[in-house]
């Protein structure tokens, strides 16, 4: 599983002007299965998303279609762990479960 953390570098301004371009992303990424969860972080300096567990070299793919990332507006971080334990809700997705 990931954890990506999507950082603005731009004023909010021009966030805002493509937020539904990216609003259209990341419906198309939870379409695809990749997505469990999004949001804005509460300071409003980018964006949270808790990916399944998918391949690195797919997850780099459908990030660098995210038009915030195209228009140069933000850039992510991706980090990788192994859920060891979740709640029920996600547990088909505990990787130390499946295996």
């Amino acid at each position: 599983m990931y954890v990506v953390l999507l950082t603005y570098t731009a004023p909010l301004v021009e966030i805002d002007y493509v937020l539904p371009e990216h609003a259209e992303w990341l419906g198309r990424q939870y379409e695809r299965g990749y997505l469990l969860a999004s949001g804005r972080k509460t300071d409003h300096s980018g964006e949270v998303l808790l990916t399944r567990p998918v391949s690195e070299s797919r997850l780099e793919a459908a990030l660098a279609g995210d038009p915030l990332v195209l228009r140069n507006l933000a850039h992510h971080r991706v980090i990788e762990f192994s859920a060891t334990r979740t709640g029920p809700e996600l547990r088909a997705l505990n990787e130390t479960l499946t295996r």
